[in-house]
């Protein structure tokens, strides 16, 4: 089966550059269980360094980094409060209650926000009988709420508030890249205002594989116990690492450019009478936009209609429930691909 030729299903179908390859090949290599990696040691500081944390857990998924977050922050029978949209919620198999027997509790946000009001309202009396609010569980940027972004003031008033109610403040900063780069928030606001926080490579940022979760040196000391015990410790990673490293050095700058292609085709799609988009809720890479509307045309289309219709021009995206579909933009979609996505749309939607 050939490659799609526009692949819009996720940034994380981009593949290795060659550059990127030849950063690989040339890593300097030592078995990580034995925290004998040079080339792994060094990003993990590095990382902590940038994000003003103490110490960086290189893992080979978000998921994983986002579970060891949870896990060496909170015990069992006790409660992470999350928005109804997080990844950590939907995404990921119920590995909170699989693996460290935590409860999740999703409140009900705007676009995968959630506000200090809503998160207060949610916070247990820690009886004996309630299962304990521990965490707060944030995303930035929301994959299910289109790529919108927290705002400085909105982190900081939220911060203030699990200090206030004795929680600690996870971040799934899986496309955090994205945020910083949509909202000029410095790196290290971030490492500030979370008790642990997950980063990942093989999303916008285009490495083939990797996360890291950054906390305090004891933090790191458990969850690398944790990251063997399920299955995650990794021997000669540097080739990973390096990987990782090369796209956050070369592939960060160009995250603007995704932003904006993606905000292009969102203009063009509001244009047109069977979807529904509010174009200037697109900050950053994703788009999420409503078919099968009659929209005065007197004819409509289903997802699957659409996708179709998209596919046969070479064109993936995917179904993101109810009438909805996802567009995600990577920096392997460039200006000449946009051009044809927006000349194919014209056709589907006349």
């Amino acid at each position: 089966m050939r490659d799609p030729m526009i692949d819009l299903r996720s940034d994380t179908v981009t593949k290795p550059t060659p550059e990127m390859l030849q950063a690989m090949v040339h890593a300097k290599v030592g078995d990580d269980v034995f925290q004998e990696d040079p080339t792994v040691i060094a990003f993990e500081n590095k990382m902590a360094m940038l994000f003003g944390m103490e110490a960086g857990l290189f893992v080979p998924s978000g998921t994983m980094s986002n579970q060891l977050g949870l896990t060496i922050l909170a015990g069992p029978g006790e409660e992470v409060l999350i928005d109804e949209l997080g990844h950590v919620y939907n995404y990921e198999t119920g590995a909170a209650a699989h693996l460290s027997s935590l409860q999740l509790r999703p409140l009900k946000g705007q676009r995968g926000i959630l506000s200090p009001e809503v998160v207060e309202a949610a916070v247990r009396a820690k009886n004996d009988w309630d299962p304990w609010t521990t965490v707060l569980a944030l995303e930035n940027t929301t994959n299910k709420g289109g790529g919108a972004c927290y705002t400085r003031t909105q982190l900081l008033e939220l911060r203030e508030l699990s200090q206030k109610k004795g929680l600690s403040l996870h971040l799934d900063g899986a496309r955090i890249w994205n945020a910083i780069s949509a909202t000029g928030i410095e790196p290290q606001f971030f490492g500030s205002v979370a008790d642990t926080l997950s980063v990942c490579f093989s999303k916008g940022l285009g490495a083939p594989v990797g996360s890291m979760l950054l906390t305090t040196r004891d933090g790191i000391r458990k969850a690398r116990r944790f990251r063997k015990m399920w299955g995650g410790g990794m021997r000669q990673v540097g080739l990973l690492a390096a990987a990782a490293d090369y796209a956050v050095e070369h592939h960060w700058p160009l995250l603007k450019e995704d932003h904006h292609r993606a905000q292009k085709f969102a203009k063009h799609l509001s244009t047109k009478k069977e979807i529904l988009l509010d174009p200037d809720t697109v900050e950053t890479n994703i788009l999420i936009f409503e078919v099968n509307r009659d929209g005065g045309t007197g004819t409509s289309k289903t997802v699957d209609q659409v996708l179709r219709s998209y596919k046969e021009y070479g064109i993936e995206m995917v179904g993101f429930g109810g009438n909805t579909i996802r567009a995600t933009f990577h920096f392997q979609i460039d200006d000449a691909m946009l051009d044809q996505l927006i000349q194919v749309t014209d056709i589907i939607f006349t």
